[in-house]
């Protein structure tokens, strides 16, 4: 791609939630517009839906196709994924809403597949709808492993915020499925994975820190061997590797450790916990390991808000100028 600045495809989530509201304030924004080119990704209707809820501009250039050199400076494009079951009622759930929310992430993904965009940004989608569907979903890590042609445990999340970095061994499983997911091999992928992506991301050494399975990190086999059998054996294959990893440590200290780049964390909890009482608002996901830089923000769909204008767009801005200043679609 020929341009001066990343473009940044933002798929904008559920219709019923306030995806299309933040979607917009976050295109709108003007350290974002200075990083990159947006452009939005969904059902048109919906979009202008939101917006005239919200009061936010609806001149859009609706566009079929991403022709980059075409679009004007003052003009928002909105790459359309028309749908013949658009009009939702806000704050409800629906198959439409589940539909309508993974069209406009799979249209982005495909776009960037097609180095058509450098990134996408999508925003939050609605589980119990898109269950609804019938699709099968537990996040968007594993629907971007899946439309990139990979396992779908193979893309990591990585959360963000401030200069904190957590990426999850495990994600969306029963704890008993996560259990027999951690082996040496999954987690020296990991962080593997974890230290491709501090790369791309302009960390030019990366330090990371690998967390425990079970209580202060097994207490030397008191509390679980998963520690001395499986993830000490993988850090120490990292290491050999030139990789600069420690661990393992407990998942309840890990975190007050400082000149750390990244800590890797085995189950779900572990890191979410961490995240949301600390960046109740701010925290974006980066999904890594995948052929595209994605991400998506961590908070939920707002049905409790949605319409009244007064959705924070921030954890949305946040992601996308972190992907607009790594710029390209490469592999992490």
């Amino acid at each position: 791609m020929q341009h001066d600045k990343p473009i940044i495809a933002i798929a904008i989530g559920d219709p019923a939630g306030i995806g299309p509201e933040i979607s917009l304030k976050a295109a709108l924004d003007r350290n974002v517009r200075a990083l990159c080119r947006p452009v939005l990704v969904g059902e048109p209707s919906v979009i202008a839906r939101h917006a005239r809820a919200c009061s936010l501009p609806t001149d859009f250039l609706v566009i079929e196709q991403l022709e980059p050199s075409d679009w004007p400076e003052d003009r928002l494009p909105l790459l359309a994924c028309p749908s013949n079951e658009a009009d939702i009622p806000f704050g409800s759930t629906s198959a439409a809403s589940g539909r309508i929310s993974l069209a406009a992430a799979r249209a982005a993904i495909h776009a960037a597949l097609d180095n058509k965009v450098d990134a996408v940004v999508a925003a939050p989608q609605n589980q119990t709808s898109i269950a609804l569907a019938g699709i099968a979903f537990d996040g968007y890590p594993s629907f971007v492993a899946r439309e990139t042609g990979l396992a779908a445990h193979d893309v990591y999340l990585m959360l963000c915020f401030d200069t904190f970095k957590i990426v999850h061994c495990t994600l969306h499983v029963g704890v008993k499925e996560a259990v027999a997911l951690i082996t040496r091999e999954r987690v020296a992928h990991v962080v593997e994975v974890a230290d491709k992506t501090l790369r791309r991301l302009g960390v030019a050494n990366p330090k990371i820190c690998v967390s425990g399975l079970n209580p202060h990190a097994g207490e030397g086999g008191l509390f679980g061997s998963e520690e001395i059998d499986i993830i000490q054996p993988a850090v120490a294959s990292a290491a050999a590797n030139g990789i600069k990893v420690s661990g393992p440590f407990g998942a309840d200290t890990m975190f007050h450790k400082t000149d750390v780049d990244a800590f890797i964390v085995m189950l779900h909890d572990q890191g979410h916990i961490t995240a949301k009482l600390l960046a109740r608002q701010a925290t974006a996901g980066l999904a890594i390991g995948s052929p595209i830089l994605f991400s998506s923000v961590a908070h939920g769909s707002g049905h409790d808000i949605v319409g009244k204008g007064v959705a924070d767009p921030t954890a949305m801005i946040q992601a996308i100028s972190r992907l607009a200043r790594a710029g390209g679609a490469r592999r992490v």
